[in-house]
């Protein structure tokens, strides 16, 4: 019996990055068709990015491009002109998107919130996708929704008066409608929290998102002057919002429309496909430029040939693998519950949301490693591979994403102590 082995190809592996793989049984064809028309303009949003973070919005030909593709309704139901995609096919059209620009792929999952409007009496539905046909981006941002500080109202005859500044607007360039936290007092003198959503000519954009990474999404606070009226049908109590979420599965069709915990473990796992995408995209820029580059002091004709180089690439496809598959895995696992009318429990988020936040941190070290490994050709600004490292740390620290305090509120759910209220930010502290 030979002992001759037939030749590896790296190529030819199911898991690697050139190679063939198997599509999910949980892609559709519509998530299908958006990720591949986004993978085949990543050289366009890579050449568009330096132009996005000059204006700190979305470059008007990116904007277009995704506009086109059916980016801002990949959460919408049919019924209102959308995809209704699932877990998986958002997670595919977001790493494409972070391939190209982390911006890009940011706007897309802050804009999916905009499913939860659909919870709104009629009429505010009516007002806010009565401009789905012409409106060019998405439709409504968010901006200190359940955050610690939130905006003012009292109540008026009709509705609300509302006063205050919210920061966080991400995607307030590009949309017409802003959804803002608000607390106020309720009959019995209690305070209570809810969300208001502002028509574009109540609020005032501050353009203060003055940062070092994720410049074009726009992340900037928004103001009225004085206060405005807010009728009663564009105004929800956030206390409201998991019971609205599990109505909208019982009037849309679509894998979009799972439970409360699914389309938060949704949106975490959208934030990994981010980082994968970045990652990926880092890998990619890492091997073209790698090939192409001298190293500074050693006597190798390529960065390429370097053994510290090949080190490092393997690594990182490692990483990048390893973070794949628990996105991937999670987002399939929401998928197959959607389907099966189920959600996760409140007790399961800890350890999934631990992972994904885990996966992002994975990727985070690979964008650093690749970058110090191929030197400092990479800081110009027309490297993609800068804009990666710097979208990536900001990415990184985001209140909600950040591992250190993720660990903790995960530790204490594998040492058995008492669970912080996974839902926490939907009322006060002070609240009865």
């Amino acid at each position: 019996m030979s002992n001759d082995f037939p030749p590896f190809s790296v190529d030819a592996a199911p898991w690697a990055g050139g190679g063939e793989e198997r599509e999910s049984e949980f892609l559709s064809p519509a998530g299908k068709k958006i990720r591949d028309e986004i993978t085949g303009m990543i050289p366009l949003l890579r050449r568009n990015a330096l132009e996005g973070e000059e204006l700190g919005a979305l470059a008007p030909e990116t904007l277009e491009a995704l506009h086109d593709a059916g980016v801002f309704k990949i959460t919408l139901p049919e019924e209102v002109g959308g995809y209704a995609l699932g877990a998986r096919d958002i997670v595919e059209v977001v790493t494409a998107l972070g391939k190209g620009d982390g911006a890009a792929g940011w706007t897309a999952i802050v804009s999916s919130a905009i499913r939860n409007s659909l919870g709104f009496p009629q009429q505010a539905v009516d007002e806010i996708f009565g401009m789905r046909d012409t409106w060019v981006g998405p439709l409504m941002f968010g901006a200190s929704v359940l955050s610690t500080s939130v905006g003012s109202g009292r109540r008026v005859d009709g509705g609300l008066m509302v006063s205050g500044k919210w920061f966080f607007g991400s995607g307030c360039k590009h949309a017409a409608w802003a959804a803002v936290g608000v607390e106020y007092e309720d009959e019995a003198g209690r305070p209570r929290r809810g969300m208001a959503v502002l028509s574009q000519d109540q609020y005032r954009i501050l353009d203060d998102w003055k940062v070092m990474g994720l410049k074009a999404t726009s992340s900037n606070s928004v103001t009225v002057d004085g206060e405005v009226f807010v009728p009663e049908h564009r105004f929800v109590h956030t206390s409201d919002l998991p019971k609205i979420m599990d109505s909208l599965r019982k009037r849309y069709g679509g894998r979009t429309f799972g439970g409360a915990v699914a389309v938060m473990v949704t949106t975490t796992a959208s934030f990994g496909a981010l980082a994968l995408g970045m990652a990926q995209g880092t890998l990619e820029c890492f091997v073209e430029q790698a090939k192409a580059r001298k190293p500074f002091n050693l006597p190798y004709p390529t960065v390429a040939d370097m053994p510290s180089a090949q080190v490092t690439a393997g690594k990182a496809r490692a990483m990048i693998n390893a973070a794949a598959a628990v996105v991937h895995m999670h987002a399939d696992e929401v998928d197959r519950r959607v389907l099966a009318g189920q959600d996760f429990s409140p007790a399961e988020e800890p350890e999934i949301t631990m992972d994904l936040i885990h996966a992002i941190y994975q990727c985070g070290q690979v964008v650093d490693m690749l970058q110090l490994a191929l030197g400092s050709s990479t800081v110009a600004l027309k490297n993609p591979i800068q804009r990666f490292v710097r979208d990536m740390r900001v990415l990184a620290t985001h209140g909600a994403l950040r591992l250190d305090p993720m660990a903790e509120i995960n530790g204490r759910n594998v040492l058995g102590l008492a669970p912080f209220p996974l839902l926490a930010a939907f009322e006060p502290p002070t609240a009865g």
